[in-house]
């Protein structure tokens, strides 16, 4: 066995099923796909089991989920003519879009080599995502932050695309021209490769939607039809944050990485929830001692229909279940550990896990 063999085994001393409270978790499915697998997504039912999978064509770039009709919207990684269009670009490149059925079959795909994390499936038959562009020259020099010189290919922003069915574009926005160079800055110690480097987008209701931008550590609303921000939670709160979702009560949960936090010198992660008429945390989970909470890149959150929270910490592959006042009830540890694209081994990290109540899964209706 290996340094990092062990190295990794002491972190994950246990895989699968590692703890249930029947009585207080909310009775469900998970679905998630190793970050680095082969292209294999689990579905587990709450005792830790596997009641079904999918194995597709690509790698996840980087995770799927299930659509109302059951079948499996999913994003697949394509080693392409980009892989090496910047250092850790191929660590989160997509590049094709699937919808598959129950049985994998695929019934919709669509490709973008620019395409990267995250995308969903809209009510068009088509999908709005995450791609990259290249900054000019001239603005890319007035940008802030990050360090000095890391960046001699020059600086990438992102770019919100929505297509329909036959993959027509119908809306896009630009970061470039919308952040603040003033304002919007890249975390001091990052390369400055990218500027907003997204790792979430979500449609909303009104034409609005949400963005997670990590390397500025800020989530907005975007108003579709003029472009600009209708709501910004930003670095005095945010650390690199990933997976913020709207809740029903009009709140927003995040998973907040916790990397080069402004107020704290020792890394750790949370998950909470804010009101966005006041960007006050309304709901806060973490661990003690704090840093035993810890995942410095991917990771997601997700509000349960019972009130429990499904977190994914998602370098360490676990996956667990928090009630309101934060007991785990759930936990499962990814017991894959695959190779990821840069060589290392025994890496067990989930990008995200979604949740399922049985009644939403029509194939077991």
């Amino acid at each position: 066995m290996t340094t990092v063999d062990q190295q990794t085994r002491r972190r994950i001393a246990r895989t699968g099923l590692t703890a249930l409270d029947e009585a207080r978790a909310c009775p469900s499915y998970t679905l998630y796909a190793s970050h680095n697998g082969p292209g294999i997504v689990y579905l587990l039912d709450l005792q830790g089991r596997e009641v079904h999978r999918w194995t597709l064509p690509y790698p996840p770039g980087l995770y799927g989920y299930l659509l109302p009709n059951g079948n499996l919207f999913y994003m697949g990684k394509v080693h392409d003519q980009t892989w090496d269009r910047f250092p850790s670009w191929h660590r989160f490149k997509g590049g094709v879009l699937l919808e598959v059925d129950w049985h994998g079959n695929v019934v919709w795909e669509y490709h973008d080599p620019n395409h990267h994390h995250d995308a969903r499936r809209t009510a068009s038959g088509g999908a709005l995502y995450l791609a990259v562009e290249q900054v000019p020259p001239e603005l890319e020099a007035k940008v802030q932050g990050g360090v000095p010189g890391s960046a001699p290919q020059g600086m990438w922003a992102d770019v919100l695309i929505e297509v329909d069915a036959s993959g027509r574009r119908e809306w896009e926005w630009h970061a470039c021209e919308h952040l603040d160079v003033e304002k919007d800055i890249i975390t001091f110690n990052d390369a400055r490769r990218e500027w907003s480097h997204a790792n979430t987008v979500v449609s909303l209701p009104g034409e609005r939607v949400l963005v997670s931008f990590r390397n500025i550590s800020t989530v907005a609303i975007i108003d579709k039809r003029t472009g600009d921000f209708v709501w910004k939670l930003g670095c005095d709160v945010l650390a690199q944050q990933h997976d913020p979702s709207l809740l029903a009560n009009g709140n927003v949960l995040i998973f907040d990485n916790g990397a080069h936090r402004l107020d704290q010198a020792m890394p750790a992660s949370r998950v909470i929830e804010v009101d966005p008429a006041t960007n006050q945390i309304v709901w806060e989970y973490r661990d003690a001692p704090l840093y035993n909470f810890f995942s410095p890149y991917i990771s997601g959150a997700r509000r349960l229909p019972n009130g429990n929270t499904l977190i994914t910490e998602g370098n360490f592959g676990r996956m667990f279940q928090v009630t309101p006042d934060k007991q785990v009830v759930w936990e499962y540890i990814n017991p894959e550990f695959t190779t990821g694209p840069d060589g290392v081994t025994a890496d067990n990290a989930v990008f995200r896990a979604t949740h399922y109540l049985p009644e939403e899964i029509s194939a077991f209706g």
